[in-house]
């Protein structure tokens, strides 16, 4: 059975050095996430290109750790985000096999949808009854 989850999120991006090498960056991705998934992200980010002139990319692996609609656990989340003439495009999904506790077998996509400086998230997912 298909479920959605709603809800906001703060996230802090804080540069790592090194940079793995020319022209990219690396950086930690922490997040609070309130609403149906109630839970704290750890991750790391690897970006390159110049985003200050609208072409870049990025990739990114974070932990999501906390309850979902009263589900304890947690679970992998993917990243893979570019940007150029035609506009951002942005894919997070919900790494096979990596759901633990009353979270496993999880899978879905997480939507992230930024405005007016706010963060919010739309998780679609699937758990064996």
């Amino acid at each position: 059975m298909q479920h959605i989850a709603r809800g906001m999120f703060t996230v802090k991006v804080v540069p790592l050095t090194p940079p793995p090498a020319d022209g990219t960056a690396r950086y930690s991705i922490d997040k609070e996430i309130e609403g149906d998934l109630v839970a704290t992200t750890k991750g790391e980010m690897f970006s390159a290109g110049n985003p200050r002139e609208g072409a870049a990319g990025y990739v990114a692996i974070e932990t999501v750790t906390g309850t979902l609609h009263g589900r304890k656990g947690s679970f992998v989340l993917a990243h893979l985000g570019t940007m150029d003439a035609a506009g951002p495009r942005m894919q997070v999904v919900v790494v096979p096999g990596s759901g633990t506790g009353e979270l496993a077998g999880i899978a879905g996509t997480f939507r992230i949808v930024q405005e007016k400086g706010q963060h919010s998230y739309e998780l679609d997912y699937t758990l064996p009854e």
